[in-house]
């Protein structure tokens, strides 16, 4: 019994000190792990899917570099970036999803604590998520395609990095269409 305690509380502390997640595989796609917080497996053609919000969140609760999908009309839903100051459209296109938004709970149905998150890279966080990435050194390496046509089914609120010779740049999909973003 206490080789499984010691055993998991070093697991703990590992995982604390190393704070890196790797969804899919062992490996990743980050040659040097050093700055990587949050990774997924190489050749899955699949992405990570941002929370839909009824409500936009605004005032004190909303921390720059926040991800949703604009869900407040459900017709007209739009893929938004918070970048400190205001809400920034990455679709430039309105999206449906009535249909999408009826197999999703509601406040109401499902009540949110505002304590409820999981948070990657420290034990806290004054940040206000669903999942929230805390560090000041190390960043999530989106996952990755080579195209967006190559994703069977892609969700509401999917986002990927294409990288493609020629056409490295980040994809978001607002339940519609896929919008596209390049450095």
């Amino acid at each position: 019994m206490y080789k499984k305690i010691f055993t998991l509380a070093l697991l703990a502390i590992i995982s604390v000190a190393n704070a890196q997640v790797i969804i899919g595989d062992a490996t990743g796609t980050a040659a040097v792990k050093t700055s990587v917080l949050l990774e997924f497996a190489a050749g899955q053609n699949k992405g990570i899917i941002v929370p839909y919000v009824r409500a936009l969140p605004v005032g004190a609760a909303v921390v720059g570099g926040s991800i949703i999908l604009d869900a407040t009309v459900a017709t007209t839903a739009r893929m938004k970036y918070y970048n400190g100051t205001s809400w920034f459209d990455l679709s430039g296109q309105d999206a449906n999803l009535t249909t999408a938004l009826a197999n999703q709970p509601t406040v109401l149905q499902a009540p949110e604590l505002s304590t409820s998150k999981a948070i990657i890279g420290n034990t806290t966080s004054s940040a206000d998520g669903v999942l929230v990435l805390e560090s000041t050194t190390k960043a999530m390496v989106l996952p990755i395609v080579a195209d967006v046509q190559n994703i069977p089914s892609p969700s509401p609120g999917m986002m990927v990095y294409i990288n493609k010779a020629g056409a490295k740049r980040l994809a978001v999909f607002n339940g519609s269409k896929w919008s596209f973003w390049k450095p």
